[in-house]
Protein backbone atom coordinates (compact mmCIF):
# COMPACT_ATOMS: atom_id res chain seq x y z
CA UNK A 1 0.00 0.00 0.00
CA UNK A 2 0.97 3.65 -0.09
CA UNK A 3 3.47 4.98 2.45
CA UNK A 4 1.94 8.45 2.44
CA UNK A 5 -1.74 9.34 2.71
CA UNK A 6 -3.28 10.71 -0.47
CA UNK A 7 -4.66 14.24 -0.31
CA UNK A 8 -7.85 13.91 -2.36
CA UNK A 9 -8.39 17.68 -2.55
CA UNK A 10 -4.96 18.13 -4.09
CA UNK A 11 -5.64 15.30 -6.55
CA UNK A 12 -9.06 16.75 -7.48
CA UNK A 13 -7.63 20.24 -8.04
CA UNK A 14 -4.73 18.91 -10.12
CA UNK A 15 -7.17 16.96 -12.28
CA UNK A 16 -9.33 20.09 -12.73
CA UNK A 17 -6.26 22.13 -13.73
CA UNK A 18 -5.20 19.60 -16.37
CA UNK A 19 -8.75 19.48 -17.75
CA UNK A 20 -8.91 23.29 -17.89
CA UNK A 21 -5.54 23.38 -19.67
CA UNK A 22 -6.75 20.82 -22.21
CA UNK A 23 -9.92 22.84 -22.85
CA UNK A 24 -7.90 26.04 -23.22
CA UNK A 25 -5.63 24.37 -25.77
CA UNK A 26 -8.65 23.20 -27.78
CA UNK A 27 -10.14 26.70 -27.71
CA UNK A 28 -6.85 28.23 -28.79
CA UNK A 29 -6.86 26.00 -31.86
CA UNK A 30 -10.51 26.65 -32.66
CA UNK A 31 -10.73 30.38 -31.98
CA UNK A 32 -7.13 31.55 -31.80
CA UNK A 33 -6.78 33.28 -35.14
CA UNK A 34 -5.40 36.78 -35.46
CA UNK A 35 -7.39 39.65 -36.91
CA UNK A 36 -5.30 39.51 -40.09
CA UNK A 37 -5.95 35.77 -40.50
CA UNK A 38 -9.69 36.32 -40.05
CA UNK A 39 -9.67 39.16 -42.60
CA UNK A 40 -7.72 37.06 -45.07
CA UNK A 41 -10.15 34.14 -44.71
CA UNK A 42 -13.11 36.50 -45.13
CA UNK A 43 -11.56 38.04 -48.26
CA UNK A 44 -10.88 34.60 -49.72
CA UNK A 45 -14.48 33.51 -49.06
CA UNK A 46 -15.78 36.69 -50.71
CA UNK A 47 -13.53 36.14 -53.72
CA UNK A 48 -14.78 32.57 -54.14
CA UNK A 49 -18.40 33.71 -53.74
CA UNK A 50 -17.98 36.38 -56.42
CA UNK A 51 -16.31 33.88 -58.76
CA UNK A 52 -19.17 31.41 -58.36
CA UNK A 53 -21.82 34.11 -58.75
CA UNK A 54 -20.11 35.28 -61.92
CA UNK A 55 -20.28 31.80 -63.46
CA UNK A 56 -24.04 31.42 -62.96
CA UNK A 57 -26.23 31.65 -66.02
CA UNK A 58 -29.02 34.16 -66.28
CA UNK A 59 -32.42 32.56 -66.78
Amino acid sequence: MADQPINLNRYRKAKARTEAKRQADENAVAFGRTRAEKAQARAEADRIFRAIEGMKREE
